[in-house]
């Protein structure tokens, strides 16, 4: 397949809410440079910037961002507000709160509910925006969201956020949201390798919400990547179909279920248009099947 025949709508299309985006989509965490958080080289800015324009060419209209997202010399939001601002009307940028970092890069403690509002009208001035399509609250480690969550849904409520999420989030964590205002995605880790998301998986599809997994094609690696020798099975597959052992997961993951979003990340062109093309593979139901050793052998 070549780059030209290449379109993120070849995965299909889910509802966020009223907005409604292709199942492939782009994380931008990796826009900034080998790592997010500070460590390693910063991307190049002009790169960075060209695989944003090049991911709307391609037909993505979804990315994933923070402003929690930086390294040294690179903010996520402000490169997709250089690359993309005016924004396409169908573009759907969803951001994250919760999670702080001070000016040096270090994590700091999350933010209380009433701290939410400056997170949100941070992230609304690094993009350029007057409100926010979509906004996760990630979970760092709380039993119950209510106030946190209850505190987003009043910034909906006054029009600063069109549709609220959760990340990081457990089954209960759902309800509890759920009762405040409407959730349109729950956004967790989940792999191959990883399938502890399973139940999470399973009642998203139950309330038809979406799922959008992290880390799908890192695995184990998580924040630094694919670090990890790959499994036989995604190795043979990849071989048989003559594609990457990434795209062999993507394809997997977009398998799921028809409410599953991808947001592979990264900033390098060649990977995007692999990433994207990544939409267009089917396995069939026995290649699938391949996968289960690996599900029952992952922690």
């Amino acid at each position: 397949m070549t780059s030209h025949t290449v379109s993120a709508a070849a995965a299909g299309t889910w509802m966020l809410g009223d907005l409604e985006v292709n199942r492939m989509g782009l994380g931008a965490m990796r826009l900034t440079g080998s790592s997010a958080f500070h460590q390693g080289t910063p991307r190049d800015r002009n790169q960075a910037i060209s695989v944003l324009h090049r991911a709307v060419e391609l037909g993505v209209n979804h990315i994933d961002t923070a402003a929690f997202y930086f390294s040294r010399l690179r903010s996520a939001n402000e490169l997709i507000n250089s690359a993309l601002a005016p924004y396409p009307d169908d573009l759907v940028i969803a951001t994250k709160v919760g999670p702080a970092r001070d000016a040096s890069g270090d994590w700091v403690t999350s933010a209380r509910p009433d701290q939410l509002r400056g997170q949100v009208e941070e992230n609304l001035r690094q993009l350029g925006r007057d409100h926010l399509d979509l906004v996760n609250l990630r979970l760092m480690g709380q039993d119950d969201i209510s106030e946190h969550f209850g505190a987003l849904a009043e910034l909906r409520d006054a029009g600063l956020i069109r549709h609220l999420g959760i990340s990081g989030a457990r089954a209960e964590h759902l309800t509890q949201a759920q009762v405040i205002a409407p959730v349109v995605c729950v956004q967790n880790r989940y792999s191959i390798d990883a399938p502890n998301g399973e139940q999470m998986l399973r009642e998203c599809a139950a309330r038809s919400i979406a799922f959008v997994p992290f880390f799908s094609i890192a695995g184990k690696g998580r924040e630094a990547g694919a670090v990890h020798a790959e499994h036989d099975e995604v190795r043979a597959l990849a071989g048989a179909h003559g594609v990457s052992p990434a795209q062999v997961r993507l394809a997997w993951m977009l398998q799921q279920g028809a409410h599953v979003l991808a947001i592979p990340g990264t900033g390098n062109p060649e990977h995007l248009v692999a990433n994207v093309a990544a939409g267009a593979l089917r396995l069939s139901e026995e290649e699938l099947q391949l996968f289960d050793s690996i599900d029952r052998s992952a922690s």
